[in-house]
């Protein structure tokens, strides 16, 4: 989430905070607290590593730039609905590969024979999410939290559970689905098994077409990066919920409404990853292990 602040001169630094991550993330995980802070942490937590650095301005690990609105609410929009799911499959990419990479590395906490390794689930000393090989802990909340943030935003920076605005629907005013389920195109575990182009056909079928998130300037995944978002549904303009203080918030309970579907989409994809994790470690309860310690500050004394 990107939350609302006066535009940033040329050469200075991008600092945002990640409180609503935060947030968001402890009401979702029944984790213990060290564990649950090196995950949730608003400055320091995984969760938060791709609001730092180059990762910022790439809109895929934010859901960003699948603008669009339909003909009849904007007849010379200037992307269609192919381009705008383009970039959501893109966002959605993202968080597949991490999941796959976080089944990868869970394999470093239990030895061959199920035995917690207390030197790979340690975290006396602090993670760095520098996308280098780390403790095993360390390397699955790495790839969790980067592919769980753009899954958050994509609640706060599209009209996936929007109310409908109270005017005319528009360019400032996109329409609102008001959904309250977790998005069906997010089944991250199930793509997570399927080749490529089976997950994104499916994708695609489920992705309803007044669905929209923001354009904003950084760049998409065709490396393009727009100067500006004339004339297209605007991330800052017309339909973030980074704050509750945001325009598009203040339409009704749209900001509650994000954050609680936020948080119950982290629910399913952590109980999703627990579940593959259990499927494809069964041999001497390794799977099982793993989880324990995921969960708990100090796995050699829980765990075994």
């Amino acid at each position: 989430m990107r939350l609302a602040r006066a535009a940033v001169p040329p050469g200075t630094a991008l600092a945002f905070t990640g409180e609503n991550h935060e947030g968001i993330t402890r009401a979702a995980l029944p984790w213990e607290p060290a564990t649950l802070a090196a995950m949730a942490d608003a400055r320091d937590g995984a969760v938060n590593a791709n609001d730092r650095g180059g990762y910022f301005l790439l809109g895929p690990l934010h859901c960003d730039n699948a603008d669009y609105l339909a003909p009849r609410y904007a007849p010379r929009y200037p992307r269609g609905r192919d381009e705008a799911t383009t970039e959501l499959l893109a966002c959605i990419r993202t968080s597949v590969a991490r999941f796959r990479a976080a089944v990868r590395a869970a394999d470093g906490l239990v030895d061959a024979d199920g035995r917690i390794r207390p030197d790979q689930s340690d975290l006396s000393s602090p993670c760095v999410w520098k996308e280098k090989p780390d403790r095993a802990k360390c390397d699955v909340l790495e790839q969790l939290g980067r592919g769980w943030h753009q899954i958050q935003d994509f609640y706060a920076h599209s009209n996936w559970t929007d109310r409908p605005p109270p005017g005319p629907v528009g360019l400032a005013d996109p329409p609102g689905l008001a959904r309250t389920d977790v998005a069906p195109f997010l089944d991250i575990r199930r793509y997570s098994t399927l080749r490529d182009a089976d997950w994104t056909k499916d994708a695609r079928a489920r992705i309803p077409v007044d669905l929209t998130t923001g354009c904003y300037p950084d760049f998409d995944s065709t490396g393009v990066k727009a100067e500006d978002c004339a004339d297209r549904v605007s991330h800052n303009q017309g339909l973030n919920k980074d704050t509750a203080g945001s325009r598009r918030s203040k339409n009704g309970d749209n900001f509650d409404r994000a954050v609680s579907g936020a948080t119950a989409e982290i629910k399913r994809q952590w109980n999703d990853f627990k579940a593959e994790l259990l499927t494809a470690y069964p041999d001497h309860r390794r799977g099982e292990r793993m989880i324990c310690a995921l969960v708990h500050d100090d796995p050699q004394a829980h765990c075994t």
